[in-house]
């Protein structure tokens, strides 16, 4: 099938390309590069350099691609900073998002998949582990700008029969052998931890001991790039349509990770206690049985070792990114 994918040198986006080409699709990437990484861009792929605020621009590419389906990962992902710039995260996210939905309704492209976040939940009211109906109620305008553009998604497949498939990820961890996790600004967990065991910060920080969970720290859902990449090549097949959370179905706390990391790259990792952050959930597990049930994806590398180690494996070969 030929896609055409919006933020492809990211993360997410540029190993769901390589898992893409390596399925035989062919592959266009249009990226603006202000997040992510030309070098880590499949050199298999075609690469357009352009932003979704350029109107024209996108509906020309696509115009000119004429892909069969468009797979959407192009959107600014700091809770942090959505709080302090809510424009920013609306106007890209939401505003911009309406550019490619349009660009792909007029050149024909039958599938849309979007890369959502179970930042849509809020805080949930339920017991975990969270399904798809649990009540969307964001608690930050990154998780806002996301529920919006699912709405949008909504409208688009009713008005003008856009066939979608939306995933709610939890913890997107891990790398593949050639391509791995470096952002501006670094907030996941594993990354950071192993920049301790990389001599590259002197000690991690956990938020956050008195928490209602085993070991007093929160607990979270993480699953491998490679398998949140594999979900993605399932939705491609016609008549998929909905939303669907990606997760493993297991939790983690803050401390076992930490653990996790330092049994696998054999480092001590000091890690230092801090209060509380607000807006932590607890706990937050996904139930991701319906991508199961309805997608035939299971996931592959579902421990946290097999998370953590190639996360290392990667990051100590590229101790300072793509930049090194």
């Amino acid at each position: 099938m030929k896609v055409f994918v919006t933020g492809g040198a990211g993360y997410i986006g540029s190993i769901c390309v390589e898992e893409l080409l390596n399925a035989d699709h062919l592959v266009t990437v249009f990226d603006n590069l202000s997040e992510g990484h030309r070098v880590a861009v499949d050199e298999r792929a075609q690469f357009i350099e352009g932003c979704l605020s350029d109107r024209e621009t996108i509906l020309n590419a696509v115009a000119a691609d004429q892909p069969e389906a468009v797979m959407h990962f192009a959107a600014f992902a700091q809770v942090g900073e959505s709080m302090t710039d809510p424009s920013k995260y609306f106007r890209n996210n939401v505003a911009n998002g309406i550019n490619l939905l349009d660009a792909a309704v007029e050149a024909g492209v039958k599938k849309f998949v979007f890369s959502s976040t179970a930042a849509t939940y809020g805080m949930p009211d339920t017991t975990v582990p969270i399904t798809e109906q649990e009540p969307q109620k964001p608690i930050n305008p990154y998780g806002e700008s996301k529920l919006m553009f699912e709405t949008m998604l909504k409208w688009y497949r009713e008005l003008h029969g856009l066939e979608f498939v939306a995933f709610r990820y939890f913890n997107a961890a891990g790398c593949s052998e050639k391509l791995g996790e470096e952002r501006r600004v670094e907030t996941h967990l594993i990354p950071n931890v192993l920049r301790v065991a990389l001599g590259q910060a002197k000690q991690c920080r956990i938020f956050g001991t008195d928490y209602p969970t085993p070991d007093g720290t929160c607990i979270r859902d993480y699953i491998h790039i490679i398998d949140l990449a594999q979900a993605h090549i399932l939705a491609l097949k016609p008549g998929k349509c909905g939303f669907y959370n990606l997760g493993n179905g297991e939790g983690y706390s803050v401390r076992e990770v930490i653990e996790t990391c330092r049994q696998v790259s054999g480092k001590p990792i000091p890690a230092i206690e801090e209060a509380r952050r607000d807006g932590d959930p607890a706990r937050l597990i996904a139930g991701s049985q319906k991508a199961i049930d309805e997608l035939g994806w299971k996931p592959r590398y579902a421990t946290l070792e097999q998370i953590v180690d190639s996360a290392w494996r990667w990051h100590s070969a590229h101790p300072n990114g793509y930049s090194g």
